[in-house]
C-alpha cells in the first residue's frame, strides 16, 4: 500500500528536507523513525525540498509498505519517536500511483517580516529596520502574475528543464507588527520565493522602481534580481492535491 503523511516542520535544525551525505535533514530523521517503528527500511519522497533553515506549517511525503498497521497509532508513536520540531498530523492511504511530488497541484509559501524588534520572533521572521513602501510592493506583486518565466529567480546553475511557474497569487498582508508575503503557484523554482522577496523589498525602500520589475524578469538574470531574503522568514504553508489520490474506506 502507499500512504501520504501530511507533517510539518520547524527548519532551524535541519539542513533542509532532502537528505544528504554530511547534514542532517528532515527526511532523514523521518525515514529513520518510520524504518525503526514499522521494523523495515522505509523511503519517502516528499512534495518539495525546502533548503536548509525553512519551515512548513504543511508538507506532504508518501512511503511505500506492506506492514499493516492502525493509523492513529502511528501517528501517536511516530510523534513520540521524532523530535519536538517535526509533527505528524496525518497518514492516509492513497493510489497505487499517487505521486507527493508529482500530483501536486499547488503549492504556497508565506514569508515573514516584523516591523519591530520582537525577542520572541527573531528566529521564526526576518527584523526589517528600514521603513517600506508597502503600496509599492502591493503593486509590484501583481506584475508577477504576468509572467511564466522566472528565471531571473532562480538559484544558478538548478537543474531544471523549464524556469516556468504560474503564479496565481502573490500579496503583500499588514498584520500588526508585521509584513507577511502571500504566494501561490503551480510550481516553485529553487530560492525563487526568497529571490522575489528580496527583489520585493528593494522596490520598497526605494532602491527599484515598480516597473523595473518588467526588465528584471525579461532579463532572465539572477544577478539582475534582489538579494535572496533569510531562510528563517519563510514557510511552506498549503500542498494542494486532486481528491482522486485518496482512497476513502
Amino acid at each position: 500500500m502507499r500512504y501520504f503523511l501530511e507533517l510539518s516542520y520547524n527548519g532551524k535544525g535541519y539542513h533542509g528536507w532532502q537528505s544528504q551525505p554530511n547534514a542532517i535533514s528532515v527526511q532523514e530523521v523521518i525515514e529513520k523513525s518510520l524504518s525503526t517503528l514499522l521494523n523495515k527500511p522505509i523511503a519517502i519522497v516528499g512534495a518539495g525540498r525546502t533548503d536548509a533553515g525553512v519551515h512548513a506549517k504543511q508538507m506532504f511525503a508518501h512511503f511505500e509498505t506492506d506492514i499493516a498497521f492502525e493509523v492513529e497509532d502511528l501517528i501517536y508513536k511516530l510523534n513520540s519517536f521524532l523530535p519536538k520540531d517535526i509533527a505528524v498530523l496525518d497518514i492516509f492511504k492513497v493510489m497505487p500511483d499517487a505521486h507527493a511530488r508529482f500530483d501536486a497541484i499547488s503549492r504556497a509559501y508565506l514569508y515573514r517580516i516584523s516591523l519591530s524588534k520582537d525577542v520572541f520572533n527573531y528566529d521564526a521572521s526576518y527584523y526589517l529596520k528600514q521603513s517600506l513602501d508597502v503600496f509599492k510592493m502591493k503593486e509590484a506583486s501583481k506584475i508577477l502574475l504576468e509572467y511564466k518565466d522566472f528565471q531571473c529567480f532562480s538559484k544558478s546553475q538548478t537543474d531544471v528543464n523549464t524556469y516556468n511557474c504560474d503564479i496565481v497569487y502573490a500579496d503583500w498582508h499588514l498584520i500588526e507588527n508585521e509584513l507577511q508575503f502571500h504566494i501561490k503557484a503551480d510550481r516553485f523554482l529553487r530560492n525563487m520565493v526568497r529571490a522575489i522577496v528580496g527583489t520585493l523589498i528593494n522596490i520598497g525602500l526605494g532602491k527599484l522602481d515598480v516597473e523595473d520589475l518588467h526588465s528584471i524578469i525579461k532579463s532572465k538574470n539572477r544577478s539582475e534580481a534582489g538579494f535572496s531574503v533569510p531562510a528563517h522568514g519563510l514557510y511552506l504553508i498549503e500542498v494542494l492535491y486532486p481528491n482522486t489520490i485518496k482512497i476513502t474506506e
